[in-house]
């Protein structure tokens, strides 16, 4: 008998459905990125800028992009049907999806309704969710929600999807190189291998134009630099301090007297604009975790040497850089063990948006192995200019044999960096080009794009045509490709879990010898 690699909620037998879900949170995750990229190094000297103003000032090397053949909903449906295919799950089995995300290209009809298009052969339209917006937090937003279902009466037992996704562009100047695109999808459900720990989340929200969409019919944001990162470290202190707060607090209940800091994270990830904010983020948290501290040793360990900083006011620190670099110096080994490995897509592919801490995440699990990861405490902050950020925490299941659920999870991610590297490498006059294609025909309607669809990875969707009335129409390209790629990844990392899902009936896959299968958004 053939069974699902991941063991479905709803076969529980009824007398635990009135039960608490146990262990709620990640069950399985994909990340799809575009398959062309642009090097920052020559982005550079075509910008005509200095040598390492976005390889070392940003920490950037790579940023990929799309082309007018991808927009939210292609990127939405690639990364979800990659997601089920490779799980081998059933559309029947998701009760919940909601989508977060930023690129808005309809002001009324969801991009969550556009997946459903994946749900009709199954016949499952009994699925809750929309979309939910606010800039970069949109994903973290749309993922509590999907937690809160899983944990509330209205649980009926089935899988909840949460899609992150965006295309962050920038008009020519000093922003550009912080772009990119992708999109991330996460199967959330009990029995998870990463657990999200309950009542450890600090948020905090509030009102500041740093970063905003205003202009409809642009994908341009107006961006205040100076103020979005203002707002970004000050919402990590005050997201920082509630979670420690509560934790504590946790803690005490349980009759433990202890403080929280750094060294409470096995991993700590965060939302990344660009890599050298996060490794300064770091060093922010060490900043707090010195001043918080009654009496901390500045002869040896971590604080030695930071006694001149001893009576600074965290918010007068914002953009000192005596504090930024002695800070950055003393959680130098801190960002090796704890943050580094996080940014491996960041680096390689840019900002995200709303996929984007979710990338980082990703990227952790898919340099280490269960062993290493196995009961390990991943700290999580994510941000959204406007602005809402929170700081929460994810418990790492202990049981890492092999066929275990976190096995799973960490091998479904092990051809990140192999997809990585088998990217095309574009110009910055091509990647130029194409941004100004996308400027010029954003929203277009009776349009047809001019990308080649050639380019696109295998089994990616992607745009046919834009109507006279703004309807989108989609096709997928072909899993059959002369670049071994998608053939070899699945043989040596997914082909265990590429088997059928014993609920009903597996969706359409297209055959290898099929042409593109075509859909579109309907007259609603």
């Amino acid at each position: 008998m053939i069974v699902s690699p991941f063991r479905m909620p709803g076969s529980l037998p009824a007398v635990c459905e009135a039960a608490w879900p146990k262990d709620v949170g990640i069950i399985a995750m994909e990340v799809y990125f575009p398959s062309q990229y642009v090097e920052q190094a020559e982005l550079e000297e075509f910008d005509g800028v200095g040598a390492g103003k976005y390889t070392v000032g940003l920490g950037q090397a790579r940023m990929g992009f799309c082309s007018d053949r991808e927009d939210i909903g292609s990127l939405c449906l690639t990364v979800v049907q990659r997601l089920m295919e490779r799980s081998g799950l059933s559309y029947e089995s998701v009760g919940r999806l909601e989508v977060g995300t930023e690129t808005i290209i309809d002001k009324s009809k969801s991009t969550k309704t556009v997946l459903m298009q994946l749900f009709e052969e199954s016949g499952n339209t009994d699925v809750e969710g929309v979309d939910t917006t606010n800039a970069c937090y949109g994903g973290t937003a749309a993922l509590f929600n999907a937690l809160n279902w899983v944990e509330s009466s209205s649980w009926d037992g089935r899988y909840a999807l949460v899609v992150a996704g965006d295309i962050a562009v920038y008009a020519t100047g000093s922003a550009r190189p912080t772009g990119g695109a992708g999109a991330v999808a996460m199967l959330v459900g009990p029995n998870a291998p990463l657990v999200f720990e309950r009542g450890l989340r600090g948020t905090h929200m509030q009102h500041a134009y740093d970063f905003y969409k205003p202009d409809m019919v642009s994908e341009y944001p107006v961006v205040d630099g100076k103020l979005s990162i203002q707002c970004y470290l000050s919402a990590l202190d005050r997201c920082y301090s509630v979670y420690r707060n509560k934790i504590h607090a946790q803690w005490q209940r349980e009759g433990l007297e202890k403080h929280c800091s750094l060294e409470d994270f096995g991993f700590m990830v965060f939302h990344s604009p660009y890599c050298k904010l996060v490794q300064k983020s770091l060093a922010r948290l060490m900043l707090n975790d010195f001043l918080c501290h009654p009496s901390p040793d500045t002869q040896s360990g971590p604080f030695s040497g930071l006694e001149a900083f001893r009576d600074v006011k965290i918010e007068d620190t914002y953009f000192d850089r005596d504090v930024e670099k002695a800070f950055m110096k003393a959680s130098s080994e801190a960002f090796e063990s704890k943050t580094k490995a996080s940014l491996l897509i960041s680096n390689q592919n840019g900002n995200m948006y709303t996929p984007s801490v979710y990338g980082c995440l990703a990227s952790v699990l898919a340099q280490h192995a269960p062993q290493q990861l196995a009961g390990q405490r991943i700290g999580v902050f994510s941000y959204g200019s406007g602005f809402a950020a929170t700081l929460y925490s994810i418990k790492v299941t202990q049981d890492a044999t092999p066929g275990s659920a976190l096995d799973k999870l960490v091998s479904s991610l092990c051809d990140l960096q192999a997809r990585l590297d088998s990217r095309k490498k574009v110009s910055p006059d091509v990647f130029a080009q194409n941004m100004k294609l996308r400027e010029e025909t954003h929203h277009l309607a009776n349009y047809i794009p001019q990308g080649s669809v050639e380019e696109l990875f295998p089994g990616t969707w992607y745009l046919t045509r834009v109507d006279e009335k703004h309807r989108r129409q989609y096709a997928r390209r072909s899993m059959s490709d002369d670049r071994p790629l998608e053939a070899g990844l699945i043989t040596s990392c997914i082909a265990a879990e590429h088997i059928p899902s014993p609920l009903k009936k597996m969706p359409r896959i297209p055959t290898t010898t099929a042409g593109p299968e075509v859909i579109s958004n309907g007259d609603h």
